[in-house]
């Protein structure tokens, strides 16, 4: 998963997972944009709603960092 510099609203994940690429919408943990497999989506929701306040406010700040793995 990253981020890009100088995002665009909505508050948004990129991901990349192999050849596929998708976006995922922070607020909802929904993906709005490309596909990746069913179970990489639901291994990103997973982590992604660990760190999902972290994740906005990184968004918001566009002070990036690495956030680790699920274990």
């Amino acid at each position: 998963m990253f981020l890009i510099d100088k995002e665009h609203p909505p508050q948004h994940i990129h991901i990349k997972y192999g050849e596929h690429l998708a976006v995922m919408e922070l607020e909802n943990l929904n993906i709005v944009e490309g596909r990746i497999p069913k179970r990489c989506r639901q291994l990103v929701r997973e982590w992604a709603e660990v760190h999902q306040q972290e994740l906005i406010e990184m968004w918001d700040t566009q002070n990036f960092h690495r956030i680790e793995p699920l274990e």
